[in-house]
């Protein structure tokens, strides 16, 4: 049996690598080919299959079935490969193109790199095509096809749009695009044994792992129980210094903050949605500077500024330019350049010309194109591009927003014309006056003709208002430098209590919980404002997922620290390093509408459990760098490493449970959507990695090297890159389907 258990773990281990290494040249070499050399061959196939057969044998040899919980697991996992193996074997994916009024019944497959028809036993016609947009936008909210369904004969009317599939004799057709023309491009999944495998393996694991929770002779109930009164958490002291440089020059001109918020009221067209003004602010300035404020400025102030006193801010040395070889072509001093630096005596941009010069493979093109796109913002404000503030319903009430310099239609009343052409150079004019009470009537008389002239498509007054507080209560990095103060504080007078043997200091304490749960609260409250903002669950970016991941942690801190006090420092620090790491990746993005595709419920709920998952594996990461310290620095308490182990361990079994249940999910979520439930996306990939990395710590039993506190805690600290690579790695370098900024 310890043969057979160690010929599994090295199975395991292989699989891990192999996996690991196809990301990588799938990264070099595309999707295609990793598919094709790596996921879909039959060395790949044979190594999943000796794992199952080692498994089956072990559960005989176990006699498993007299633990029903642990039977139940296993047997799932079986099911989900032999799930796996029918789709191979028997499932069919491709794709077919839907002319209006034309039958086809024929679906086209690519398999290693050729393709061929596969006859349908009925056939489908396309009535018409439609593309639902956003109210007031041309962006598209879904895809609908109205379609015939042929067979034998027989006739049914079917309608297939995003995340609604038509399935028919155990065929699923997706709405995948559509072209100009106005044909309909649908997905094929023909998968009549293998999803339904999968789905009741799914369903038996979700069984089997509330069953873990609930199992009196389970590890997990034992733990339960042994860590119940111990305080256990302790942390690694992790400092960071930030300097924030001041200066101290005159300030340029803008209007004052009364009649920049007026101006802020106002609706404008933005990334293919209707909002406010102040929206389009805020990331106007972030995009140049970094920051939503520059020198106390407010974001209206600082867009504004650059509208009616441009002379002022051309010299202003606030846009902030990364790397050192573009700061050193464009002549900048520092990490800011003036307006003036960015372009040429002919007006044309540095950056740009030097991005154009390099190889599209070039890593330094993708840092001067960062510093042209800071330079063509302004161009597009200047040459009234980038304010479509405008709206104008055609004869057939369909909404079109157009800035002040576009070419207007011809149907065009005479007082939509000259107010459309005229109102930036009435504004400019009280500006030049100073007659600030007379602007802000022409912001207000605006948003008045926005309101009716675009027939009432803008957001509704709760999403006005919703996204209008959330604009003014999102916060800078200061946020998360004082978390982490707060957290490196309370961490200090745990280490002092620690060692004088006595509870954390109860003023500490209080301030400490008092933090967290005050932070809970605003980062709830900005997930809920997201949302009403967005009208959808805030859960598709990088952004709003670690917002969602410090509010996990948030909430977790909080349950645990009655039983383990030290969750208070511990739960500081991650919040304040992933709201830190949230504000460097992209500060305060815009709320857009998403694709179809991701409106679904179960995104949210992967994401959501996923993100759960992450935070718990944080913390047990953490308890591991804590024990280590103890490990090293007070040999004297290391009975609090086992103490610490059990903790761990305790944790190990929810964080498990929730990556897995996030990852069907997700597949069942992918399945709906586009017909196949795993890709081999490298999001997918390295999601799996880390659910195999955890599970050796979860067999501490039946590995016994487990069982030793010095080694358990460094492999719980290893196996969180696996979680990094997930969520960073991935987005960062290996690319993929998933990948997000």
């Amino acid at each position: 049996m310890k043969i057979l258990r160690h010929i599994l773990s090295a199975l395991m281990v292989i699989l891990i690598a192999v996996m690991a290494a196809g990301t990588v040249i799938e990264r070099f070499h595309g999707s295609d080919f990793a598919l094709s050399h790596v996921y879909g061959s039959w060395w790949f196939a044979a190594l999943w299959a000796l794992a199952a057969v080692g498994m089956v044998v072990l559960l005989i040899v176990k006699k498993a079935w007299k633990r029903p919980v642990v039977c139940t697991l296993h047997v799932a996992v079986l099911l989900i490969l032999l799930g796996a193996l029918l789709t191979k074997l028997t499932g069919q994916h491709g794709e077919m193109t839907l002319q209006p009024g034309t039958a086809a019944s024929q679906f086209t497959i690519d398999e290693n790199g050729t393709s061929h028809e596969v006859v349908l036993p009925f056939t489908l016609t396309l009535d018409r095509f439609e593309v639902e947009t956003y109210p007031g936008t041309h962006s598209p909210m879904d895809f609908v096809s109205y379609l015939k369904i042929t067979d034998s004969g027989k006739q049914t009317d079917a309608k297939i749009s995003m995340n609604h599939i038509l399935k028919y004799r155990h065929y699923r057709f997706y709405q995948s695009d559509y072209d100009e023309e106005g044909n309909s491009v649908l997905a094929v999944a023909h998968d009549p044994w293998g999803t339904g495998v999968t789905y009741a393996g799914y369903l038996l694991l979700l069984a089997g792992m509330v069953g873990m929770f609930f199992d009196r002779k389970g590890q997990f109930r034992t733990l339960l129980q042994k860590t119940s009164g111990k305080a256990a958490l302790l942390l690694v002291l992790i400092t960071a210094g930030f300097m924030i440089p001041a200066r101290a020059a005159d300030k340029p001109r803008t209007l004052p903050a009364e009649s920049a918020d007026k101006m802020g009221q106002m609706y404008v067209l933005y990334k293919g949605r209707v909002c406010p003004l102040q929206t389009m602010a805020k990331d106007f300035t972030t995009k140049i500077c970094g920051n939503a404020r520059y020198r106390g400025y407010t974001p209206e102030q600082v867009l504004s500024g650059w509208l009616f006193y441009p002379g002022d801010w051309e010299k202003e040395p606030m846009f902030k330019i990364k790397g050192d070889f573009v700061r050193e072509t464009l002549g900048i001093n520092g990490k800011y350049a003036r307006l003036t630096d960015l372009y040429d005596l002919s007006g044309e941009s540095k950056a740009g010309a030097a991005a154009q010069s390099l190889p599209m493979g070039d890593p330094r093109r993708k840092k001067f194109s960062a510093a042209d796109e800071k330079f063509q913002l302004i161009n597009m404000l200047y040459n009234g591009k980038l304010l479509k503030m405008f709206p104008h319903a055609d004869s057939l009430r369909d909404v079109t927003w157009y800035t002040q310099n576009d070419q207007l239609p011809v149907d065009i009343s005479d007082d939509e014309y000259l107010f459309i052409r005229k109102q930036l150079s009435l504004c400019q004019e009280y500006v030049v006056m100073g007659d600030f009470k007379a602007l802000d009537e022409v912001f207000e008389k605006t948003k008045i003709y926005q309101e009716k002239y675009s027939l009432g498509q803008v957001p509704s007054k709760a999403q006005y208002r919703a996204e209008r507080l959330y604009n003014r209560l999102t916060a800078g990095k200061w946020l998360a430098i004082a978390t982490i103060l707060m957290g490196l504080v309370c961490f200090a007078a745990a280490m002092f209590s620690l060692g004088k043997g006595r509870q954390l200091n109860r003023h500490v304490r209080r301030a400490a919980v008092a933090w967290t749960a005050g932070l809970s609260v605003f980062l709830a409250l900005l997930f809920v404002l997201r949302w009403v903002a967005g009208g959808h669950v805030p859960m598709a970016g990088s952004f709003d997922s670690m917002n969602l991941l410090a509010l996990s942690i948030g909430i977790i801190t909080l349950l645990l620290m009655r039983r383990h006090e030290m969750a208070l420092p511990a739960g500081l620090l991650m919040m304040g390093f992933v709201l830190l790491v949230q504000m460097m990746g992209g500060s305060n993005p815009p709320v857009t509408h998403l694709m179809p595709v991701l409106t679904s419920p179960l995104l949210s709920l992967h994401v959501t459990v996923i993100m759960i998952a992450y935070a718990l594996l944080f913390f047990i990461m953490l308890n591991g760098i804590t024990a280590v310290f103890i490990r090293l620095t007070k040999p004297q308490n290391i009975h609090y490493m086992g103490h610490l182990q059990d903790l761990s361990q305790l944790l190990l079994y929810p964080a498990v449970a929730l990556l897995a249940a996030g990852i069907f999910i997700g597949a069942v979520w992918a399945n709906i959507s586009w017909g196949t439930y795993w890709s081999w996306d490298p999001k997918e990939v390295w999601a799996l990695i880390t659910l195999m990395v955890y599970l050796f710590p979860l067999h501490s039993r039946q590995l016994p090297i487990f069982q030793k506190p010095t080694f358990y805690h460094l492999y719980t600290i290893l196996a969180f890159l696996s979680v990094l690579i997930t969520y960073f790695g991935v987005n960062l370098i290996l690319g993929g389907m998933h990948s997000y900024a």
